[in-house]
């Protein structure tokens, strides 16, 4: 099931680009372990791997950090706004409601989606990753070499293509013939690259006449797959099988090591991630909590069933999303937030003047005090300038233009006015 949605995500538009860039980066790190170090252990490659394309998504994790460091600021006058209309739902009150709490986010220079960019563009590298951890040799020539000759001699067999269907979509491959051309030696690769110890007894019963290439080829790969004596090709759940069926304590605690060790990264890096304040009463902050601890329960059963190299894979991304958490919060507590609200407010200023802003407007907007802001959240405004802008918003929905939102909400209100006047005059 995972290899056929890593395959679908692999075909897809921009994410297929990706996944073959992130390739070649694998390639070149396998290339380099085996030239200049004479090492060829595709777990090692995976860790290297991911630390260097984490590294490259540092620029998009800090500016998502200051988005969440500026929300946490923010979020105290989000919240009082969302209670001060909370039982409000006629369109009029919603309208200001947006009104009012735009005025919040123009205050800070930000917007309601400033965090989401840098998530939206980590998201196609994210998944464009999968495909390359899961589908080693389709990427690194160094290990789909080492199939070649196997496969060229399983290809000159008679009925090759029937026995490889029967293998390949039996379990642990699970390839199913509809879905895969057992024709192409791309497929026989990928399909090789899933065996395991019983699968490679399997092969050779099928083809006795290459028991001599099976053995050495399944030995060369094994010793590529071998990382602190876990089979990254097998999943973890059968290596506990194995281990249990032969009372083997060290291959049960093997078995556990990379998801238990997934689980626990996964919580610490989600514990490092800075949490904007929430009202404990809000359903979202809920979920969120729960989102919490579920994640790791999550990776720990994931981490169970797939390769174990996704578990390193999977272990080495929150390891390293953690560290660089640390560095990011450190770097983070020695910017205040005064200079951080400046600054946005300058970006917002450029935007707005492309739009057409007019000058006065974004000076205000600019100029705003912002000298009692701090990170406990408290507002820098005044009653008084609140009040200001509540009048300057009520003005323009008064001028709004025929047939808008605005205009329709103006007309709600005169006639809920109304009708107000006409209950008082029944009751004098």
């Amino acid at each position: 099931m995972y290899g056929i949605l890593a395959v679908g995500v692999a075909d897809w538009p921009v994410i297929h680009q990706i996944s073959w860039l992130l390739g070649k980066v694998m390639n070149g790190i396998y290339n380099v372990m085996d030239g200049v170090f004479g090492i060829q252990n595709i777990g090692i490659c995976i860790i290297i791997f991911t630390i260097i394309v984490y590294m490259l998504m540092i620029p998009l994790t800090i500016k998502q950090q200051k988005w969440s460091k500026m929300s946490s600021v923010m979020q105290p006058e989000i919240m009082k706004i969302q209670k001060k209309y909370a039982n409000r739902r006629d369109q009029a009150s919603m309208l200001k409601q947006q009104e009012e709490l735009q005025t919040v986010y123009q205050k800070y220079g930000t917007s309601p989606t400033g965090g989401c960019l840098p998530m939206l563009i980590q998201m196609p590298v994210l998944f464009a990753l999968y495909p390359v951890i899961q589908s080693i040799p389709s990427y690194v020539t160094g290990v789909r070499d080492t199939y070649m000759p196997l496969v060229n001699n399983i290809i000159a067999t008679d009925g090759f293509q029937k026995i490889m269907e029967a293998i390949g979509s039996a379990k642990p491959i699970m390839m199913n013939p509809e879905i895969y051309d057992y024709k192409k030696a791309d497929t026989l690769i990928n399909v090789l690259y899933k065996f395991q110890d019983s699968t490679w007894a399997t092969l050779a019963d099928k083809m006795p006449h290459l028991k001599d290439v099976i053995e050495s080829t399944s030995q060369n790969i094994g010793h590529m797959n071998m990382f602190l004596g876990i089979n990254i090709a097998e999943s973890p759940f059968t290596m506990l099988t194995a281990a249990i069926t032969s009372f083997s304590i060290i291959g049960i605690i093997l078995a556990v090591i990379i998801p238990v060790l997934a689980g626990a990264t996964q919580f610490l890096s989600v514990k490092l991630m800075p949490q904007a304040p929430m009202d404990p009463g809000n359903p979202m902050a809920n979920s969120m909590k729960t989102m919490n601890y579920t994640m790791p329960l999550i990776s720990v059963f994931m981490c169970f069933t797939l390769p174990a190299g996704i578990g390193i894979y999977w272990s080495a991304s929150a390891v390293v999303r953690s560290v660089q958490q640390l560095i990011i919060n450190k770097h983070m507590e020695k910017i205040p937030v005064e200079e951080m609200i400046k600054e946005n407010q300058k970006k917002a200023a450029k935007k707005r003047e492309k739009k057409g802003t007019s000058a006065q407007e974004i000076n205000r907007m600019a100029t705003t005090s912002t000298r009692n802001v701090n990170q406990k959240g408290k507002s820098s405004i005044s009653d008084a300038q609140r009040q200001e802008m509540l009048d300057k918003a009520a003005a323009n929905a008064k001028n709004a233009k025929p047939g808008s939102l605005t205009a329709k909400a103006n007309m709600v209100s005169r006639f809920n006015q109304g009708v107000s006047q006409e209950e008082t005059k029944e009751e004098k």
